[in-house]
This record gives structure tokens, sequence and C-alpha cells, in this order.
């Protein structure tokens, strides 16, 4: 069991450092087609195609990691007033509803990239289209995983109310 923890753990990290880079590369990216704008009246012509797909990036990948520390957007008014055992039962119904719609997502959007990858289509440059598109079904089931996971370990404590 340490092993694994330790496992995730690393995983976790890497995810953590995935996600800082790449949010990096995109402010990089952004100002120096700025300057290059503004003083050289033009820019990269593929750097803008490039920051679309990294917001994308970086959209799913920030829900992921928001998945795994159950710290999505969630709305919760009611369950903080629910009687303890009705709130685990929420908590875990809820996790479970997320959890097959976004394998459902995952699924149609791996049919979608599927297509894509047979159409050869590129984003930008010889970049294929499907590779860009890729981290929506990864990111969906991975997200999936996370929810149920959740499920299956239950509402954590709730946090007392403020005074």
């Amino acid at each position: 069991m340490r092993v694994l923890n330790s496992v995730i753990n690393w995983l976790h990290r890497i995810e953590d450092a995935v996600l800082a880079s790449l949010l990096a590369s995109m402010i990089l990216f952004a100002a120096l087609q700025i300057v290059l704008r503004n003083l050289f009246d033009g820019g990269l012509v593929w750097i803008d195609p490039l920051l679309k797909v990294m917001v994308l990036w970086l959209g799913l990948l920030g829900a992921l990691a928001a998945t795994r520390e159950d710290r999505h957007i969630t709305v919760d008014i009611i369950s903080r007033a629910l009687p303890r055992l009705i709130h685990r039962v929420a908590y875990t119904v809820t996790r479970l509803f997320a959890a097959t719609v976004c394998g459902f997502i995952a699924w149609h959007s791996g049919r979608f990239v599927s297509m894509e990858f047979e159409t050869g289509i590129t984003a930008f440059g010889s970049l294929p289209l499907w590779l860009a598109e890729g981290i929506i079904p990864l990111s969906f089931a991975l997200i999936s995983a996370r929810f149920l996971l959740h499920a299956l370990r239950g509402a954590p404590p709730r946090p007392k109310a403020e005074t």
C-alpha cells in the first residue's frame, strides 16, 4: 500500500508539473506574440492555433486536477443541511452520476477523435488534429475514474459550520 501511495503521489506531482508548464508556456507564447505584433507588425502564424489547443488542454487537465482533490464545481447548498447519513448517500449518488456522465462523454469524444484520425486533418503545421483533441476522451475517462473512486471512498467529513 505504501508503494501505491508513493506512485500516486508522483503521478500527482507530474500532473501538477504539466499544468504549471502548460500555463507558463501559454503566457510566454502569448507575450511573444504580443511583442512581435506590436514591434514588428507581425507574429508567428502557428502561435494562435497552438494557444487555442493549449487552452483546451489546460482546461481539461485543470478539471482533472480539481476532481483529484474533490474540489470541482459543485452546488451544495442543500447538502450542508442534510443529516449525516443522507449527506453520505447524496454524495455517493452524485459522484456515481458524474462518473457516468463523464464516462459517456469520454466514450463519445473518443469516437469523435477516432473519426478525426481517419480524416487526416491537421490542426496547424503537421500536428494531426486528432492528437490535439486526444485530451478530451483521455481527460474525461480519468475524471470519470476519479469520480468513481470518490463514490467508492464515500463522503469526507463535513467541515464545521463557520461562526
